[in-house]
């Protein structure tokens, strides 16, 4: 599976560019959720900037994951910058539940907060890390200590940190973060409303399934939201066992006014334009 950390951009085909430029698009929905992508929901080879203005046609309203370099490229098509892309908030294998990286990171962390804040970026994404041994109870205190050592800053700044839960089964041997249970118990101990989850919906059914209900429990804890569907985090219909309008329906009855990133990668033969329309209408609630 592809992995976000600081992605490059990747060089325009002409083949996508026609696409992209001549496929009629029709009017935008409505809807009450507010819905991002990442780089890899694109066909291979579209550059930012077309994937910018397809996005931005199609009525989405921001990207994951991108770093500064590409913010003046995204706001140029009217797209926020959803999601701080990982480097402050360490990486998915060494991140927050190590103790001898906080001097490191802390500074990182803080200076992240005051560069989302000056560029209207609302969150910053971090990891719990992998265990490499360690009792998952000794890294979720330390993660507590951490996030309890930034969460002022990001309160003060309006910044939330969401620490992503992951799979550890399919694509993240290790990763301590792979049950809700852990996560929820970290947001209650931080008790932040700039500390959340980024419920990742692909890697949550692996790991625990029952994601609505999940969903509806924990909703407090949760900032952020991925999509893909399983197996293989690609296309979000009816080719995965997940249902996905109901999972939409859900997230919008609750309330929810975060952001829902589409983080899958169309399966092979299938028309990337086509599915990025199909999983904005499934989301469109």
């Amino acid at each position: 599976m592809r992995r976000r950390e600081f992605l490059p951009a990747l060089a325009a085909t002409a083949g996508l560019a026609r696409v992209s430029a001549q496929t009629p698009v029709a009017a935008v929905k409505k809807g009450r959720l507010k819905q991002c992508v990442t780089g890899g929901v694109f066909a291979k080879g579209t550059s930012l900037e077309d994937g910018c203005k397809l996005a931005a046609s199609l009525g989405i309203v921001g990207y994951d994951l991108k770093g500064p370099a590409d913010w003046p490229m995204l706001k140029q098509y009217g797209l926020t910058p959803t999601m701080y892309p990982p480097g402050p908030g360490g990486s998915i294998s060494d991140s927050l539940n190590r103790n001898d990286l906080h001097e490191k990171l802390e500074p990182l962390m803080h200076a992240a907060i005051d560069e989302a804040k000056v560029n209207g970026v609302p969150n910053i994404i971090t990891f719990s890390g992998n265990r490499k041994g360690m009792p998952d109870a000794e890294g979720a205190d330390n993660c507590v200590a951490f996030l309890n050592k930034v969460k002022a800053h990001a309160e003060e700044k309006g910044i939330t940190i969401c620490m992503e839960y992951l799979n550890s089964k399919v694509n993240h041997k290790d990763y301590m973060f792979d049950h809700i249970a852990w996560g929820v118990d970290v947001m209650k101990r931080v008790n932040s409303p700039r500390v959340k989850i980024l419920y990742d919906i692909y890697h949550a059914q692996i790991m625990d399934g029952d994601i609505v209900r999940n969903i509806r429990d924990h909703i407090q804890w949760i900032g952020h939201f991925h999509t893909g569907g399983n197996p293989g985090r690609h296309d979000i219909d009816d080719s995965q066992e997940l249902n996905y309008r109901f999972i939409a329906q859900a997230i919008a009855d609750l309330g929810y006014t975060g952001y829902v990133g589409h983080e899958y990668s169309p399966a092979q033969g299938r028309d990337a334009v086509a599915s990025l329309k199909q999983a904005i209408d499934i989301f469109t609630v």
